[in-house]
């Protein structure tokens, strides 16, 4: 592969100017489905969360590589009994797991920040706020259809408003009129391209317009396997030619897959995309862009990047990243935090200052539990660590730390009989470990690559002990796997006992 470094400005450059390097990827971490907006200075991304709540997170930058969460435009998930684990139709399942919220798109028009996304069951939304960090409007159904997925809005120099987008299983593009607000489409839509054989699997639009040409980039040919395809028309309902822009060519970067155009204040072009990485999910890439005769030339001519570097004017160095640890200090969680489905009552920071409480709730294992905390995995490989105060525990109350996916595995103080126990729990197997005396123990998980290794402490954290063998951790559900706090009791006393977590650290290796 090629690292590329893009050419300096004819001159040299001010003092103002500087080039802030970045090595692929630049987020190691599953923000699947990324769309990127600039407002003025500042960069803002979105990506899809499914079923963890809240979602639609918001990263915020100044340089294209250095990104911090600033905000999530969805509360709750409420489209569905299915995201509160509660489901009345046996036909769509009782949990929400591969479900809500699919691609989002975002955009500014008319001086509100727009957000559309899908859910595969329900339909396709939008929320909007006056400021990226809201408050954000409840999410309102623009078209109540399933299996739909991927749209995005557009706003063409007559001030017409579009929405385009495809269906479940990658089916056909359609395009749609829609009100000057983006609120309400004003027609059954129009099927604008279908091309099965020669593109499979074509899905993820982003509709553009520069210099008269409209342009829908779009991915096609899988998650993991395919290539980035731009269309391009004088009129926006077609017909399309098209170009492969970006494909894996000589590389190993395999399927740059969906993502958005942006271009800096100095007009440089810029398109992030996702890789799959298995158990790690969809994680994030930066491709230079440059134009050819009215066509994208992405990456590497046409190859994705390993390195390179981005012009930027005005704007003082940048070392964030995505928020990790956490010393629950704070009256609300922090950022980082998501939810497996809706939370209910049962949780605390205030409960006991700086802990977060967690009252067992009725469940049959990790994958039913009420108020399980999870966070991204933002490396390939590092250390995450807890702990735990055990004291108010009851009997068949299950509490720990976990990597939740669907063949998920943890660790796990049991209560039985009036007994607490240390165990690794997997869905195929357990092990046994000592008894918990103690009012308090940390537990660790360490990833490397795609295996996780579980210790404990019983003095402090001077000494980790390991318990239980090395476990291969997956992509399950359009997601990767994630660190996760858990308590819930398959007890008769029902919400009787509390768990209190004191803090988490996340530690990249």
């Amino acid at each position: 592969m090629v690292a590329l470094t893009l050419g300096l400005f004819a001159g040299s450059m001010t003092a103002q100017q500087r080039r802030v390097p970045f090595t692929n990827p630049i987020l190691f971490s599953d923000y699947s489905d990324p769309d990127v907006i600039r407002d003025g200075s500042h960069y803002y991304l979105v990506a899809s969360t499914f079923s963890y709540v809240p979602g639609l997170p918001i990263l915020e930058s100044t340089d294209l590589v250095h990104w911090k969460i600033i905000a999530h435009a969805v509360n709750r998930l409420d489209m569905s009994p299915i995201y509160d684990f509660k489901d009345p139709d046996p036909k769509v399942g009782a949990n929400g797991y591969g479900k809500g919220i699919w691609a989002p798109a975002i955009r500014k028009h008319g001086g509100l920040f727009y957000i559309y996304f899908p859910t595969p069951t329900e339909g396709i939304y939008v929320t909007t706020a006056k400021k990226i960090t809201g408050p954000w409007s409840e999410p309102v159904a623009v078209l109540q259809e399933p299996k739909l997925e991927d749209p995005c809005p557009f706003w063409d120099d007559d001030g017409q408003a579009y929405l385009i987008h495809s269906r479940t299983g990658a089916g056909p593009l359609i395009l749609h009129k829609m009100s000057p607000d983006g609120m309400t489409l004003l027609d059954d839509g129009k099927e604008i391209l279908r091309d099965p054989v020669n593109l499979k699997t074509l899905e993820g639009p982003k509709l553009y317009k520069r210099n008269g040409w409209y342009y829908i980039f779009a991915p096609f040919g899988g998650v993991s396997t395919g290539a980035q395809v731009v269309l391009r028309s004088r009129n926006i309902y077609g017909p399309y030619e098209r170009k492969v822009v970006l494909a894996q060519g000589s590389t190993d970067i395999n399927g740059p897959h969906q993502g958005g155009w942006v271009e800096t204040p100095e007009g440089d072009g810029w398109f992030m995309h996702f890789q799959s990485r298995g158990a790690h999910g969809r994680i994030v890439r930066l491709e230079p862009v440059r134009w050819e005769d009215d066509w994208p030339v992405m990456g590497n001519n046409g190859e994705p990047v390993v390195a390179g570097d981005v012009l930027v004017k005005n704007v003082p160095p940048s070392a964030v990243k995505p928020q990790t640890s956490d010393e629950f200090h704070s009256a609300v969680l922090g950022q980082q935090w998501e939810w497996n489905h809706n939370p209910v009552p049962g949780w605390s920071l205030s409960a006991r200052p700086g802990f977060l409480r967690l009252k067992p709730l009725p469940a049959t294992d990790l994958l039913t539990a009420y108020n399980t905390l999870t966070q991204q995995m933002q490396d390939e490989s590092f250390t995450f660590t807890t702990e735990a105060s055990v004291s108010r525990m009851s009997d068949g109350v299950h509490a720990g730390l976990a990597m939740l996916e669907k063949s998920w595995s943890g660790l796990e103080v049991v209560q039985d009989g009036g007994k607490r126990t240390l165990r690794y729990t997997s869905t195929t197997n357990h092990v046994d470990g000592p008894e918990v005396r103690d009012a308090t123990l940390q537990l660790r998980l360490e990833v490397s690559k795609d295996e996780v290794q579980y210790s404990y402490s019983m003095d402090g954290g001077a000494h980790f002990i390991v318990l239980g063998p090395k476990t291969k951790i997956t992509f399950s559900w359009w997601k990767g796997s994630r660190p996760a706090l858990f308590a819930y009791t398959t007890g008769t006393d029902k919400g009787a006992g509390a768990v209190d977590f004191n803090w988490a650290h996340y530690l990249p290796k």
